[in-house]
């Protein structure tokens, strides 16, 4: 019996060590913060570039666009009509190559005076040292484009490390319906 109770006893110890050990990885993996006001978003991941060969700090290109989009719909509906500032974007991605990464990103507004000028859709395109797929995102986005607009895309943006982006920017057709 003796034996027994130590066998559970190891056993559940190696299971919350388990535990622990995913808890603790999970919480590396999403180490990003990002805040937003009406002059643009920041953000900064902290955490491995790669996770079972998913290149999870490039993934937070993602959760800045879908804030960026957010905040200009919040602002657009509120009669602060804005845009992104392509030229003044600010990425940095420390320590890329080496398996731990700092990614920061800086994505400024500017004021437009007519709510027709402003953009409430964003998303990017890039590569983790590779070159971003652009004509297969613009076909992939060619459906949530009203009628006569195009997509408005950024000059490529790249980090001495090797982070390549495109960012883009359009009219949502929710939420602009009327500037057709």
């Amino acid at each position: 019996m003796k034996q027994l109770v130590t066998y559970l006893v190891l056993g559940l110890c190696f299971i919350n060590c388990n535990n622990s050990k995913k808890k603790l990885a999970n919480i590396v993996v999403q180490d990003t913060k990002i805040k937003c006001s009406s002059d643009g978003c920041e953000g900064t991941y902290v955490g491995p570039e790669f996770v079972k060969r998913s290149d999870v700090a490039h993934q937070f290109s993602n959760k800045m666009s879908q804030a960026v989009g957010d905040k200009l719909k919040v602002l657009y509906h509120s009669g602060d009509y804005r845009k992104v500032d392509f030229s003044k974007i600010s990425m940095t991605t420390k320590g890329m190559g080496s398996g731990h990464v700092t990614y920061k990103l800086s994505i400024p507004f500017i004021s437009v005076l007519a709510k027709c000028n402003a953009y409430t859709s964003f998303d990017h395109v890039g590569g983790w040292n590779h070159t971003p797929a652009l004509s297969e995102r613009k076909l992939q986005l060619s459906g949530v484009l009203m009628k006569g607009h195009k997509l408005n895309i950024s000059e490529l943006k790249t980090t001495p490390e090797g982070l390549q982006e495109y960012w883009i920017q359009w009219k949502n057709k929710k939420t602009q319906f009327d500037c057709n």
